[in-house]
């Protein structure tokens, strides 16, 4: 008896599950792959209905429950499932020190965006409370992304207090997020009741989850490109899906690796203890029998960076703080002997929209003693086109012989260069601040730092 019910339930709880895909897919047919890529499981772990990324994991009586009373905020917890899985939200979650805080910024991300949709089958009044904290929030933030608000809850630990908090969690969270956390090693707390035991998973599921997130990846990246091509009119319906998606799937290149870029290979002076004279080997064995002489060489053959250029925009909308924090990350990268040759030339332009400073740095000592502290000269409109002037006339002074590659930090409001460079360009900008990439030429490259 107790194994038919359980069928019944699960029969059930499917089929409302389905009723909400259909009535989604038919408003949002784009969707339609994402909508897809869920299976559904019925997991009397969870009160509610949560997702592990292959599997919707539900209770059966909650999702009849609200079919049953509230069709539109089933449609909407739905959505919201998918869109974490989008944004891959389940795979960054061990990342965060503060479960609780990071589960709470994933639901804002995604509620965000649902307001934003203007589809009936998702509708719902958004509260004088919510608006509120969406505009404190964008006004700080701009971008809403989990690792912004993480950031920024964080900060502001000692003005938002718990009750705030548990208040917030109210107001947005609509699934359980405990299917993230599980971990493949850890046995269930409470063996008695089904509903209160830890949610465990065995390896074989964790692999399934494990191996997911790659189809999410590609997943977000289609329907980013299938969101382009639909039009005006039916991309606006999608609010700030498609802004966020851009934000998510542009290219993170790793900083410390783009820098090996830069590097040439040269002599420089020093035993190299990896190699020896073939020739004092050679002769040993001849004059002395089975006795080979053997002597390390004195210059060795490395890979160091000997010239570049760092241009920094000092226009007014490009804060003194971030050009700081870049010129701090650059230098713990570059501050290690093994980066640099004995003898080096770096250029540090300042510009606005027009060069207001040159330094130059010639050693590790230098590079060290700048990167203490900057004083940002400028202030005015963004030009980038004088530091290309400007590295053009280096290299014709034979200021600079051999230039690698040039990093322009900025926040990308400027007018750029139509000509492309025939060394290696890369603008850079601060991944959590207020940025446009949108009008860098294709010869060049973006990272984020």
């Amino acid at each position: 008896m107790a194994s038919s019910r359980r069928i019944e339930l699960e029969a059930a709880g499917r089929e409302v599950l389905n009723a909400s895909r259909t009535e989604l897919y038919i408003a949002m047919r784009f969707m339609g792959a994402a909508l897809s890529s869920l299976s559904y499981e019925m997991d009397l772990s969870t009160t509610s209905v949560g997702t592990d990324a292959v599997n919707i994991r539900f209770n059966p009586s909650y999702v009849c429950k609200l079919f049953l009373e509230e069709p539109g905020k089933l449609n909407r917890t739905y959505l919201h499932m998918i869109l974490h899985c989008i944004f891959r939200h389940m795979y960054t979650s061990a990342r965060y020190t503060d479960v609780q805080i990071y589960d709470l910024c994933a639901d804002i991300v995604v509620e965000s965006i649902l307001d934003g949709m203007d589809y009936q089958c998702i509708y719902r009044v958004s509260s004088d409370y919510r608006d509120r904290w969406y505009s404190q929030l964008e006004k700080e933030l701009k971008v809403l992304t989990v690792e912004k608000l993480y950031k920024y809850f964080k900060d502001n630990e000692e003005t938002i207090d718990i009750f705030e908090i548990e208040k917030l969690e109210q107001e947005f969270k609509l699934d359980d997020h405990g299917f993230w956390q599980r971990l493949p090693d850890d046995p269930p707390e409470n063996d008695d009741s089904e509903n209160e035991q830890k949610k465990h998973i065995n390896p074989i599921i964790l692999k399934q989850i494990q191996d997911k997130e790659k189809d999410w990846d590609k997943e977000a990246k289609r329907l980013q490109t299938e969101i382009e091509t639909i039009g005006k009119n039916a991309s606006d319906r999608l609010g700030k899906l498609s802004w966020i998606l851009k934000f998510h799937n542009t290219s993170r290149t790793d900083y410390k690796e783009f820098l090996q870029r830069f590097m040439v290979i040269r002599e420089e002076g020093g035993i190299d203890m990896d190699s020896f004279d073939y020739g004092m080997y050679t002769f040993g064995l001849d004059h002395y029998g089975n006795m080979p002489l053997i002597e390390e060489n004195e210059f060795r053959e490395v890979k160091k960076i000997q010239e570049l250029v760092i241009a920094i925009d000092t226009s007014a909308s490009c804060k003194d703080e971030l050009a700081q924090r870049f010129l701090n990350e650059t230098a713990a990268i570059l501050l290690n002997k093994d980066n640099f040759f004995q003898r080096i030339r770096i250029h540090v332009l300042q510009c606005d929209d027009q060069i207001q400073k040159d330094d130059v740095i010639e050693s590790v000592d230098d590079m060290r003693r700048y990167s203490e502290g900057i004083h940002v000269e400028g202030g005015y409109g963004t030009d980038f086109r004088p530091v290309f002037e400007k590295v053009e006339s280096l290299r014709s002074s034979g200021d600079i012989g051999n230039l690698k590659g040039l990093i322009y930090f900025t926040d990308g409001y400027g007018v750029y260069p139509d000509r492309p460079t025939d060394y290696d360009t890369a603008f850079l900008f601060p991944e959590n601040g207020d940025y446009n990439d949108e009008k860098v030429p294709a010869w060049a490259l973006k990272l984020y730092v």
